[in-house]
């Protein structure tokens, strides 16, 4: 088969990041297409960790409760040590909801489950998956990008988006490189285990078991268990595990081995062509970053690839590299340094709610209160009786009247852009909602 077709924009991949970035331009009506070179969709719990701000995203996506619903709380860490054992409490810790932050807490969800209501949610919108359909090769020619695909067909993008990983076809294609290091030489093996006799309420640590610590994190579905190790044990999973805990492995439901790294390159785009998620910046296993930070790597471009395709202007694009690299940057030097000292301190220092785009020159005005522009818009109570994060949860942006006089001008992907200030003329093409509230910021 040699056939031509046409597109707005190709998205390559089709993990979380890949899935965000379908939904947010199928909401938007912009014609886009998902490919995955898998035959079918993934099967593991990998990344299950989901941080406050990745949930504030899914409430906007309109998917919110299906993942609460599909994951749950993260549980209390019990360690053991011979006959004693000691009891931590859970990782990011408990939190209680405020009003400004309706959902404070990470959030477990096995990475197989979250794809699931993605595509459950692109579905609803006129989407689907193409699986079983590689990116071969590209060519930039003008205002287009052709692509030639496994299946032997050929396409044309205004845009194409690697969205595939740590290996990315579209990353190797553009001569890009992962620049950075391997945090050790040894592969770390992952595995979703069925324990039925062993305690579910618990997340166990072994450090001292035969043949190499191993930790079993319970997970939603019932006896189920993530088993994390430093490598693969060599006396086999079944026997390593009845060895820590004395309990039968039922069934071995996937397994994995990888070697953990902090790598990143050092550009976004090329041309019509762009990066996100894990096929621009590698994180090690720590602090539940990576998933995270490639769903809002496509948060950030969605609306901006939409504007640009309806006409807006092109230097919008220009914006994606300099917001998001230097995010990508900071959360890769944290959950490095986590992985280094071992250390167990999450909440604020991983939730991502204060990550900002302050120093990006869509974000114009002066502060009121502790926010500024560039930075993340909390919920509030508005005039109405509604919450601002409903009122927001669409693809317009949001000027927020304020009772002392004062405007705020919200992003689609819910950064401030503007204080007081007329926002910058890119926003112009984008459909806007005005809200009161009488809400006193300080």
């Amino acid at each position: 088969m040699n056939t031509m077709h046409d597109t707005d924009v190709l998205i390559v991949g089709a993990g979380p990041t890949g899935l965000t970035l379908a939904i947010e331009l199928a909401r938007r009506s912009i014609d886009c297409r998902l490919i995955d070179a898998a035959d079918r969709p993934f099967g593991g719990s990998r990344g299950k960790g989901i941080q406050p701000r990745t949930l504030e995203v899914f409430h906007d996506l309109g998917i919110v409760q299906r993942i609460l619903s599909a994951g749950m709380p993260y549980p209390e860490m019990r360690v053991h040590l011979g006959p004693l054992s000691f009891q931590f409490g859970p990782m990011g810790g408990r939190h209680q909801a405020t009003e400004s932050t309706p959902y404070p807490n990470l959030w477990l969800v096995p990475q197989h489950r979250t794809e699931a209501v993605l595509r459950e949610r692109l579905e609803e919108l006129g989407g689907y998956v193409d699986f079983a359909t590689g990116f071969e090769a590209v060519a930039q020619e003008g205002h287009r990008v052709t692509v030639r695909l496994s299946t032997g067909e050929s396409l044309r993008a205004k845009y194409v988006v690697g969205c595939d990983g740590g290996h990315s076809t579209v990353r190797k294609a553009l001569e890009l490189r992962l620049n950075g290091k391997a945090l050790s030489d040894k592969l770390l093996f992952v595995a979703d285990v069925e324990i039925p006799d062993l305690d579910h309420a618990h997340w166990h640590v072994w450090p001292l078991a035969k043949g190499g610590p191993i930790a079993l994190c319970p997970l939603p579905e019932p006896a189920l268990f993530q088993m994390t190790s430093p490598r693969e044990p060599l006396i086999g999973v079944e026997e390593a595990i009845h060895g820590a805990c004395k309990c039968k492995v039922q069934r071995v439901h996937w397994r994995s081995s990888y070697r953990p790294a902090s790598r990143m390159v050092n550009r976004y785009r090329i041309g019509r062509i762009f990066l996100a998620g894990d096929a621009a910046h590698l994180h090690p296993p720590t602090g539940g970053q990576g998933l995270n930070t490639g769903v809002q790597d496509a948060y950030n471009l969605g609306w901006k690839l939409a504007s640009v395709i309806r006409g807006g202007p092109e230097s919008l694009l220009d914006t994606y590299e300099q917001e998001r690299l230097p995010v990508a940057a900071a959360v890769l030097g944290l959950s490095s340094h986590l992985y280094r000292t071992r250390s167990l301190k999450r909440g604020q220092a991983t939730n991502q709610l204060a990550l900002h785009y302050r120093a990006s020159r869509l974000s114009s005005g002066t502060p009121i209160g502790h926010l500024h522009p560039g930075d993340r818009m909390p919920d509030l109570q508005l005039d109405n009786g509604t919450r601002l994060f409903d009122e927001m949860q669409g693809t317009h942006a949001t000027e927020v009247l304020m009772k002392t006089g004062v405007r705020i001008m919200v992003r689609p992907d819910g950064y401030i852009a503007s204080i007081g200030t007329q926002p910058t003329e890119v926003y112009a093409g984008v459909p806007t909602r005005a809200v009161r509230c009488d809400h006193t910021l300080n």
